[in-house]
C-alpha cells in the first residue's frame, strides 16, 4: 500500500512553481479555458423561457438530469450551449474501450501503437458526434413535446437545439485536447471537475444557512465537515494503493557484454475500474425516476411509479442495488481494461518472470488471481464511498452536495493534476541543473 495524503501535499513547491516559466504558461492556459467553458454553461439555448425550465427541471432533478446537471456545473437546469457536456465524448471513449475486447480487428488496432491509437480516437469522435446528436435531438424533442418551455416550436427549433448542442460538445472535445496537450492535466477530466467544483459554494452557503435557521444542528455540520476531510484522506490513500508484484529479469548475453539480471515490479491498481462502476450504477438506478418525472400526469399505478418508489435515495432496495451494481460493474470493467494473459505474454517475451511461478499460462493465473483478491477491496470501497453520502442525505437530512461519484472524480483529478505539476518540476529543475553544468564547463575551458 502506498503512503497517503502528506506526500501529495508535499508534491506542490510554489516557490519553484514561480520560477517554471513554461509551467506558469501551462497553468494560465488551462485556467483560462476552464473560464471559457465555465461562461459557455451560462449561454442559454435560443427560444427557450427560463422560468418555464426551471420549474419543469424542478421535477425531474431527482434522475439522470440531476446527475448531469451535477456533473455540468449547472448548464442542464439552465439549458445552456454547453447542456450535454463532454459526457458523450466518455461515453464514447467505453464504447470503444469496451469493444476493443470484443472485436478483433479493433484489438489488432489496439496493438499497433501510436498509428492504432490515432484510429481509435477518430473512430470515437465519430461517435461521440453520433451520440451528441441523439442525445440533443431528444432534448429537443422532449422540450418542444413539455409545450411552454419553447416559446416558438418548430423544425426550426429542432434543427438548431441540434446544431447547438452538438457543436458546444465538439467544441468541449476540442477544448480538452487543447488542455491535455497545452496545459495541466487531462483536459477532459478537469471539464468535468470544474463543474462539479463551480456549485460546491452554493452548497456550503445552503447549509451554513440551515445550521443559522436552526434546521441542523452546528454539532452535525462539525462532524460532517471533519467526516469529509476523514474521507477525501481515505479516497487518496485507497486511490494510491497497489500490491506490487516482484518480477525479475536473468542475466542475458549480447554480444561479449554480460547484463546482470534486474528486479523490477509490476503494479496492480486496488481500484483498476476508477469512478465508472458508480457512474454506470447511479444512472440505471435513476433511470425509473427520471422516466416517471416525464409521466407526472400518470394515476402513479404503473410498474415505472412503482419503481420510482422503492427505488427512491435512502430505501433499502436502492442501497443494495447501488451496491450490488457498484461491485458488478467494478469486476466487470477491471477484467475489460486489465488483461493478465496478454501481461504474462509480455513478460515472457522480454524474459520476466514472478519468482515462484512458471512463466506463461500460471503466471496468468496466478496475475488473476492476485487482481482478483485487490478488486474485492476496491470494490468494498468504492461502496463505502458512495454509500456514506447517501446514509447523510437520507437520514440525517443534510443536504450532502458531494456523492460518491463526484468526490471520487474530484479527488482522482486533483492527485492527477498535482502528479503532472510535480512532473513538470522535475523537469524544469532537471533542465537548470543540465544548463549550470554548461556553464561550469565552459568556465573551465
Amino acid at each position: 500500500m502506498a503512503s497517503a495524503a502528506e506526500q501529495l501535499a508535499a508534491n506542490i513547491n510554489f516557490g519553484a512553481i514561480a520560477k517554471a516559466d513554461e509551467l506558469k504558461k501551462r497553468i494560465w492556459f488551462t485556467l483560462g479555458a476552464l473560464i471559457i467553458y465555465r461562461l459557455g454553461t451560462y449561454i442559454p439555448l435560443p427560444g427557450i423561457d427560463p422560468e418555464a425550465l426551471r420549474q419543469s427541471f424542478q421535477n425531474a432533478s431527482g434522475g439522470v438530469l440531476g446527475l448531469f446537471n451535477m456533473f455540468s456545473g449547472g448548464a442542464v437546469e439552465r439549458m445552456a450551449i454547453f447542456a450535454l457536456n463532454i459526457m458523450p465524448y466518455i461515453s464514447a471513449s467505453i464504447i470503444v474501450q469496451l469493444l476493443t475486447s470484443v472485436l478483433p480487428s479493433l484489438e489488432a488496432l489496439k496493438k499497433e501503437g501510436e498509428a492504432g491509437r490515432k484510429i481509435l480516437n477518430q473512430y470515437t469522435r465519430y461517435l461521440t458526434v453520433f451520440l451528441a446528436v441523439f442525445q440533443s435531438w431528444g432534448i429537443a424533442v422532449g422540450l418542444q413535446s413539455s409545450g411552454t418551455i419553447v416559446q416558438s416550436p418548430g423544425p426550426f427549433f429542432l434543427i438548431s437545439t441540434v446544431i447547438t448542442l452538438t457543436g458546444g460538445t465538439m467544441f468541449l472535445m476540442w477544448l480538452g485536447e487543447q488542455i491535455t496537450s497545452r496545459g495541466i492535466g487531462n483536459g477532459t477530466s478537469l471539464i468535468i471537475f470544474a463543474g462539479i467544483v463551480a456549485n460546491l459554494p452554493n452548497a456550503i452557503a445552503g447549509t451554513l444557512e440551515l445550521g443559522r435557521q436552526g434546521a441542523i444542528s452546528t454539532g452535525l455540520i462539525l462532524g460532517v465537515i471533519v467526516m469529509a476531510v476523514a474521507i477525501i484522506y481515505f479516497v487518496v490513500f485507497m486511490e494510491r494503493a497497489q500490491r506490487r508484484l516482484l518480477i525479475n529479469y536473468p542475466k542475458r548475453q549480447v554480444g561479449n557484454r554480460i547484463y546482470e539480471g534486474q528486479t523490477s515490479f509490476l503494479p496492480l491498481k486496488l481500484n483498476t475500474s476508477g469512478v465508472i462502476p458508480p457512474i454506470f450504477a447511479s444512472s440505471l438506478l435513476l433511470l425509473p425516476a427520471t422516466i416517471g418525472s416525464f409521466q407526472s400526469n400518470a394515476d402513479g399505478t404503473g410498474i415505472i411509479s412503482m419503481l420510482t418508489t422503492y427505488l427512491g435515495h435512502g430505501r433499502p432496495a436502492y442501497m443494495f442495488l447501488y451496491a450490488a451494481l457498484i461491485v458488478f460493474f467494478a469486476f466487470f470493467y477491471t477484467a475489460i481494461v486489465f488483461n493478465p494473459t496478454e501481461t504474462a505474454d509480455n513478460l515472457k517475451k522480454q524474459g520476466g518472470f514472478i519468482p515462484g511461478i512458471r512463466p506463461g499460462e500460471r503466471t496468468a493465473d496466478f496475475i488473476d488471481q492476485v487482481l482478483t483478491r485487490i478488486t474485492v477491496l476496491g470494490a468494498a470501497y468504492l461502496v463505502i464511498i458512495c454509500l456514506i453520502p447517501e446514509l447523510l442525505v437520507s437520514y440525517a437530512a443534510l443536504p450532502f452536495y458531494f456523492g460518491g461519484t463526484s468526490l471520487l472524480i474530484v479527488v482522482s483529478v486533483t492527485m492527477d493534476t498535482v502528479a503532472q505539476v510535480h512532473g513538470h518540476l522535475l523537469a524544469h529543475q532537471y533542465e537548470g541543473l543540465v544548463k549550470k553544468a554548461k556553464l561550469k564547463g565552459a568556465r573551465r575551458r
